[in-house]
């Protein structure tokens, strides 16, 4: 078979599983080989070739060559008689190609099929959908043997439960062919996960060596306990050893067919480019690059970080702790063997997404009862701290936000603040007639609007126009006992510029 036929045999499938223009002025050829399908997984199939024997099963192994034009795994059993079930990244999906003994794809099977989590009912791209089953149109071309796994490494044993748990069924066709022309690359995926300080360091999604070509991948990006997915990394191709990315997408919603952000209301999905959210606040996007892919003589680096002329902002913030932006990805490409070792496989349960917490890296340091206690403080609140705002109080005291909401998308230390565009409204209870000194910090670290300006009043007190604090400030004053005679204290805040914050209140005797 000459190279151009399985150029063809690519456009054809787009065509077929997109709806996008193609062309078929080869599908009447009549072309040398037979066409085979591999089963596996199901219970007519031999038990080798099940989960009931084992927790790696080889579900298609053929002698070459030969190409794979689909690849289709059926949902578990278990998903029919329980929807809300749903395969992770428990599961891998391995492809060797000539008898080689690393594998050339290794990626958990959902990620491979665009389904990063295996979170989705229907995936559907110009090359990989799902709905009730899994389906791939990848041309895969092998000289001498092709063999493809799936290998369960979570905890339950090999028997009937983990087959109901795995796809049930599972086809692989293929056409031998008299020869592969030496140009034809061998398919290639790899999967990888990290959690980066994006102001210190970029996310490198691949490092390919040897003469191939990029076609697509898929990432999710998300700051776990963050209400907001950044998105002002650049996306940038290395070809061949370059030390300036040759190719350099300027925000990574743009290299995905967006703009501004994410689209804010919902998934957007087309043939070649699609996104929708990924946990809370989190993205996946996925781009294919058919009629642009990114060829390659040596070698391939594709790293996600600021551009060098990004606003310096963006890596003061993202190099403190808390600020961590966790990447996966699935890189897909063709090249001539032999491919560079992959990065180690995560164990099962180190690949499964982090918590909804902003802490899962680093730990919040909140001062104990007794540093609190030893400076006189009694009553402390950190405004909008969603595990609890009141961290101290003695007998009589407590605060309560009556108009505003909390908001946690700042860096560590002070990552939390209570918030209202107009005014904010905090009431203190505190013993009648108590008389004490009242300290609040403001702190401004995203420069909202060019900077945050608003009045700050203590009952009837006014303590004045606050400008100019995004590196922190702490405002004082005595409360007197007439202020407090009907045993509370109303704070307010009001909206000059922006909107309205606080992050701290104490209140020392």
């Amino acid at each position: 078979m000459q190279p151009k036929s399985l150029c063809a045999l690519a456009v054809m499938v787009v065509g077929v599983s997109s709806g996008l223009a193609a062309d078929f002025s080869g599908l009447s050829r009549l072309v040398p080989g037979k066409v085979r399908a591999e089963n596996g997984l199901w219970i007519e199939t031999p038990l080798d070739r099940q989960f009931k024997s084992g927790k790696t099963v080889t579900v298609a192994d053929m002698k070459g060559p030969g190409v794979i034009t689909m690849i289709h795994f059926a949902l578990p059993h278990r998903s029919i008689a329980d929807p809300q079930y749903k395969m992770n990244r428990d599961t891998l999906l391995q492809i060797y190609w000539d008898d080689e003994t690393e594998p050339s794809v290794n990626v958990p099977m959902v990620d491979f099929f665009c389904d990063p989590m295996g979170q989705r009912d229907v995936v559907n791209t110009a090359i990989v959908n799902k709905k009730r089953g899994w389906n791939a149109y990848f041309p895969m071309p092998f000289r001498k043997s092709a063999r493809i796994l799936l290998v369960y490494q979570g905890p339950e044993g090999p028997g009937e439960k983990l087959w109901s748990l795995m796809p049930c069924y599972s086809y692989v066709i293929w056409r031998s062919l008299e020869q592969v022309a030496p140009d034809e690359g061998y398919f290639h995926a790899q999967w990888r996960q990290e959690a980066v300080l994006t102001g210190k360091a970029d996310y490198v999604a691949l490092e390919a060596r040897g003469r191939g070509k990029f076609i697509g991948w898929n990432i999710t990006s998300r700051i776990p306990g963050s209400p907001s997915c950044p998105v002002d990394m650049n996306e940038k191709f290395y070809v061949d050893g370059e030390s300036q990315a040759s190719i350099e997408f300027q925000g990574i919603e743009d290299s995905f067919g967006f703009s501004w952000g994410f689209p804010p209301e919902g998934e957007s999905l087309f043939a070649m480019t699609g996104y929708w959210p990924f946990l809370k606040n989190g993205a996946v996007a996925y781009r294919w690059f058919i009629g642009d892919a990114i060829g390659f003589d040596k070698s391939l680096k594709i790293a996600i970080g600021y551009g060098e002329r990004a606003d310096p902002m963006f890596r003061a913030e993202y190099s403190k702790p808390g600020t961590e932006i966790q990447f996966s990805s699935t890189c897909y490409w063709y090249q001539i063997e032999p491919h560079a070792p992959f990065p180690p496989m995560p164990e099962a349960e180190k690949r499964a997404a982090a918590p909804d917490d902003r802490f899962w890296l680093v730990k919040e340091s909140l001062p104990t009862r007794e540093e609190l206690k030893a400076r006189g403080v009694q009553l402390a609140m950190y405004c909008g701290r969603p595990k609890g705002e009141v961290v101290f109080a003695e007998s009589g005291f407590d605060a309560v936000v009556k108009q505003g909401y909390g908001y946690t998308g700042w860096p560590l230390p002070i990552y939390h603040c209570s918030a209202d565009e107009k005014e904010l409204a905090i009431d203190l209870t505190v013993p009648k007639g108590a008389a004490g000194r009242l300290r609040l910090y403001i702190i401004d670290p995203d420069n909202l609007n060019g900077g945050r300006r608003q009045s700050i009043t203590a009952g009837n007190r006014d303590l004045g126009v606050f400008g100019g604090f995004q590196l922190g400030q702490w405002i004082e004053t005595d409360v007197t006992a007439e202020m407090t005679a009907e045993g509370t204290l109303p704070i307010r805040a009001k909206s000059l510029n922006g909107n309205a914050v606080i992050s701290i209140i104490e209140w020392l005797k």
